[in-house]
């Protein structure tokens, strides 16, 4: 079974939902449910060995727009989101991560050493992230408990704006370059981002924030859950451009599983076929190269094809990669290598 380590998933956001209607998440995620796409069974399973676990903040007042007669479609983006009740619901999650920890269902992981470890352990090898920095104020000191938390990712912004940055709206088609990038607190969030070894995600941002965090960070860029906006032209899909500098800084783009950014006609439709991810890897491979191309399925964060269903299911991309001429080598790197490269070099970690 080929072991995976996957950019981006929405767990800890599931287990908080049905924590606040009773539910153990400690139990739910260690002992398995039908909910959602991911428990420690399901992974097991599927050969998810790992990923990085999205704190995320949700937005209660986003709607889906209808696609029209076209199937194109707009949302608006969600509302900015009070700063308060963010670090609540956020410190919430992370305390999920950590009881997660204690209870060993899972292995919050702080270093690479910790991933390869808990991997070769058979425990889910989880890393903290945080999608959109609601939570966290200008001052940044929130950052720092976070950090002792064991938050070692995040993102600036989610398709919202932020005192941070701007987001992409939820469109297609549509280019990503919808609105300003960073703020001022923006560039200083890259910058202590930088200086503690904190991996920056460019996923959700704009194509103007995408290029401000290029020209102000040090690490690798990396999307850790998109697809190619000239297969599929949703907001949050990158252009050859954008591509085309992953490349040259040796950074990463995790595919999304997410069907409205695989299909030619943008649709959240679960009958996706396979071939549809294996297009949009086969184009990553070609412009950016192997080693820059990983998993960020978006599980618990999105409608996945149904020939995958959940975690338990991750193997079958595995062998359509393989049924499309992709080697042992190659798929060693896409699932699980090239994330543990990038998360060394942000890390700052010699020997990964």
């Amino acid at each position: 079974m080929q072991l995976v380590f996957d950019g981006h998933n929405d767990v800890l956001l599931r287990l908080w939902s049905h924590a606040k209607n009773g539910s153990d998440p400690v139990a739910e995620f260690a002992n398995g449910t039908t909910a959602g796409h991911i428990d420690a069974i399901r992974s097991k399973a599927g050969g998810l060995a790992g990923g990085l676990c999205a704190i995320y903040v949700p937005s209660g007042d986003l709607v889906f727009a209808d696609p029209d007669v076209n199937g194109h479609y707009a949302t608006p983006l969600a509302a900015p989101l009070d700063p308060l009740p963010s670090l609540a619901i956020a410190t919430e999650m992370a305390a999920i991560a950590l009881r997660l920890d204690r209870a060993g269902a899972w292995r919050l992981c702080r270093t690479v050493k910790d991933i390869r470890k808990a991997m070769a352990s058979g425990v889910f090898a989880a890393v903290m992230h945080i999608e959109g920095c609601e939570a966290i104020g200008a001052d940044l000191a929130a950052l720092d408990v976070f950090y002792a938390a064991g938050l070692r990712s995040l993102g600036p912004v989610w398709s919202r704006h932020n005192i941070f940055g701007h987001g992409v709206p939820f469109a297609f088609p549509s280019s990503p370059d919808t609105a300003p990038g960073l703020t001022e607190a923006g560039f200083a969030l890259v910058r202590e981002c930088n200086r503690l070894g904190i991996l920056i995600d460019l996923a959700h941002i704009t194509e103007k924030g995408f290029w401000d965090v290029a020209k102000t960070s040090d690490q690798p860029l990396v999307a850790s859950h998109s697809n190619v906006h000239a297969l599929t032209p949703v907001a949050r899909n990158l252009t050859d451009r954008q591509l085309d500098a992953i490349r040259e800084r040796r950074g990463l783009v995790g595919l999304n599983y997410a069907t409205a950014m695989l299909r030619p006609d943008g649709r959240s439709d679960a009958d996706t076929p396979l071939s549809d991810m294996i297009r949009h890897i086969d184009y990553l491979v070609n412009r950016a190269g192997i080693d820059c191309v990983a998993l960020g399925s978006d599980f618990d964060g999105a409608t996945i094809p149904e020939e995958i269903g959940d975690a338990s299911g991750n193997q079958r991309l595995i062998a359509a990669l393989r049924q499309a001429g992709y080697g042992a080598e190659d798929l060693t790197k896409m699932a699980s290598e090239n994330w543990l490269r990038i998360l060394a070099s942000a890390w700052r970690e010699e020997d990964a």
